[in-house]
């Protein structure tokens, strides 16, 4: 074969080779029309889904106004309102999505269909969640209330820590408390432990935040009581004991922490000989010593083999910086 053609054949090799490497799907300018008609598809579809709501709303709307049987024009509105909050939210209009199912609800209510109404409630509360926890609220509080009516108190459970957990969430750590709290106590009434104690520990946490020691150092220790004879429940007692601990330290009374560690070995035999054990013992005698150099070791050994979480963080540099103080002010007293 000729070395001319060879030649050839090569560099016509190496232009197909390029043309595929370095040809670009994104310059199609077919593909280019496609992907903006894409876009274009989208948007007009989310109109279509809102207008088509607008209408369902109004036929509704007219249904209620007119004439007819008490209770058949009120379904049929329901009927008319759950079409166009669907279509609302199709089209991504959480606000109208959220109006519509309050006028469900209402509907409901006059069928004195509390379930249904409490159901069209928790629709609203998802709807506004995309735009306005505070009109989130307000329906979940309705669809509580209505649970509550009808002896419902699982599901009304559930949604008052959905509550808690809106105001967690917007930083309000009061009305985040109370709920979790309201949560709780029904958890525990329709004997639901696990989840019981997952609010409760969220109370004692946020008191510990608002530095209501007391009050967190008992509900942790309650919790702990209640969990050292469960087969499921107890592994997680050690845990539990420390966060009472470091609460213990915050209040920086050295006598309370002493006799603190006292009572968790009678709770718990195995605790004193856990690193959560450890690490508080070691914080109580950097405190008794007023050794924030012994303090900072204690922690920082403690979260090299186990990562402290922020909450245990924020409050163990809360208490640091106690003794710190305490030890300037020795200091300057000298």
């Amino acid at each position: 074969m000729p070395l001319d053609f060879l030649i050839s054949l090569f560099f016509s090799g190496l232009q197909f080779l390029s043309a595929i490497v370095f040809s670009s799907p994104s310059q199609d300018p077919k593909r280019k029309r496609d992907n903006h008609r894409g876009v274009g598809r989208a948007a007009v579809g989310m109109a279509g889904q809102t207008a088509r709501g607008e209408e369902f709303e109004k036929k509704a709307e007219k249904k209620l106004a007119g004439w007819g049987l008490f209770g058949s024009k009120y379904e049929e509105a329901a009927d008319l309102y759950e079409k166009a909050a669907n279509c609302f939210k199709l089209g991504k209009n959480w606000d109208r999505a959220g109006v519509v199912y309050t006028k469900l609800a209402n509907c409901h209510l006059k069928l004195e269909s509390k379930h249904e109404a409490a159901s069209a409630y928790v629709d609203a509360a998802n709807s506004y969640k995309k735009i306005s926890a505070q009109e989130a609220a307000q329906c979940l509080n309705q669809a509580v209330n209505l649970f509550l009516d009808i002896g419902r108190l699982n599901m009304a459970a559930r949604y008052f820590k959905e509550l808690a957990e809106i105001y967690e969430q917007e930083q309000d750590l009061e009305k985040a408390m109370d709920y979790f709290e309201r949560a709780a106590d029904l958890f525990q009434s329709e004997e639901v432990t696990t989840s019981a104690n997952q609010c409760k520990q969220k109370v004692a946490q946020f008191a510990a935040q608002l530095e209501q020691y007391p009050k967190a150092i008992e509900i942790f220790e309650a919790i702990a009581r209640h969990s050292i004879n469960n087969s499921l429940l107890k592994y997680s007692v050690k845990g539990i004991l420390l966060n009472a601990g470091i609460c213990e330290i915050c209040k920086g009374d050295i006598v309370a922490i002493t006799n603190a560690l006292e009572r968790y070995q009678e709770l718990d035999p195995t605790f004193s000989g856990t690193r959560e054990f450890k690490l508080l013992s070691d914080l109580a005698s950097s405190m008794d010593e007023e050794d924030v150099i012994k303090f900072t070791e204690a922690v920082k050994e403690f979260d090299s083999m186990t990562r402290l979480d922020p909450w245990k963080t924020t409050l163990l540099l809360r208490a640091k910086s106690a003794l710190k103080a305490k030890e300037q002010n020795d200091d300057d007293l000298t």
